[in-house]
């Protein structure tokens, strides 16, 4: 199972979000703008741009579960998961409708989206979130159409979570390694026509093990011609931890700046229990720090929330399958933060 591999944390794969934010209309099931307006659900508020330039997608998990919660106490947990800007982990089947539907959403907030690219083959080593497109041909006319849904606008790509890591600790078979170099450059150079989008190619964690690992696979990727990389997908480790790992591999790759995922590392990682099942729906964990491009450090480009904190990671610890929203865990992850 996917835990059996140390220091890695998926199990999401691409979420469903409904047919919300297509592309006639763009707007919510039950009639609010997906731009702003809510219709008769509870407000979710975008917050001032100078704190938070990314989108808030108000059909989220997060949004529709503070829209049905009666408890005061427990919107006010909810709250805090719901106002902030997660990546939309988009679908393949309807890829272009989604990248067009959530950064002209975005736009028309004057904010950016942030998308998450999960479609690779072999995707996941065939584990719990097993699967991706049937083959390169797929994969490319994939990435064409999230280019094309993008067109102009403004976006932040989260380039395939863990599918340079799974190379580097063989847990992708060799037989596949030259394709997916050759897919991964070029999903970069596809989606890079498009003149306000950014690319993160994602290199693992603090956890799995060191920068010197990993950097020749991400210069075979393509990470030249990408505008970073990214850090804790998904994961718990802290921000400075990231920090350190981040900093040590950009030395060896260009100095190519990073973000990190600060979504549910608030409380670090767990570390108890059989080492195999930490990864999944871990508790005592919080959110982490919010969204910002304001890092303090130019080499850390942003703070991002990649993995949609709320959303279960698999059918462990009590909790439902992957992509679901886990109340339970929402909640402990809220009153948890700092």
């Amino acid at each position: 199972m996917y835990g059996s591999y140390s220091g890695r944390v998926r199990a999401l794969g691409a979420v469903a979000v409904g047919a919300a934010l297509l592309l006639t209309g763009c707007t919510s099931d039950d009639g609010g703008s997906a731009a702003g307006g809510t219709g008769g659900k509870a407000p979710v508020t975008q917050l001032p741009k100078g704190d938070d330039p990314y989108w808030v997608n108000p059909d989220a998990k997060a949004a529709k579960a503070l829209a049905e919660e009666s408890d005061p106490a427990k919107k006010e947990l909810i709250k805090k998961i719901a106002q902030q800007p997660a990546g939309e982990w988009l679908i393949p089947e309807n890829a272009k409708e989604q990248a067009k539907g959530f950064t002209e959403a975005a736009a028309q907030a004057d904010r950016e989206a942030i998308l998450v690219l999960y479609n690779i083959p072999h995707r996941d080593c065939g584990q719990y979130s097993g699967g991706g497109a049937a083959d390169g041909n797929a994969y490319r006319k994939f990435v064409k159409q999230v280019a094309e849904g993008i067109g102009d606008r403004p976006a932040t790509v989260i380039l395939e979570p863990d599918a340079v890591l799974h190379m580097v600790d063989t847990c992708t078979p060799e037989q596949f390694h030259e394709e997916r170099y050759d897919l991964l450059k070029g999903a970069i150079k596809t989606l890079k026509k498009q003149p306000k989008t950014k690319v993160y190619l994602d290199a693992g964690n603090a956890g799995w093990g060191k920068p010197d690992q990993i950097f020749e696979p991400l210069k075979w990727s393509g990470i030249d011609q990408a505008d970073g990389f990214s850090v804790n997908v998904s994961n718990y480790y802290s921000t400075e931890a990231s920090k350190k790992y981040g900093k040590e591999l950009s030395a060896k790759v260009g100095n190519k700046p990073f973000v990190i995922d600060t979504s549910r590392n608030g409380n670090g990682p767990y570390t108890k229990g059989k080492a195999e099942e930490r990864w999944c729906n871990p508790p005592g964990r919080a959110l982490g720090e919010a969204p910002t491009t304001e890092t303090g450090d130019p080499q850390v480009h942003a703070l991002l929330w990649i993995k949609r904190p709320g959303e279960s990671d698999g059918t462990c610890k009590g909790g439902p399958e992957a992509g679901r929203w886990y109340a339970d865990y929402a909640l402990g992850l809220a009153k948890n933060a700092k």
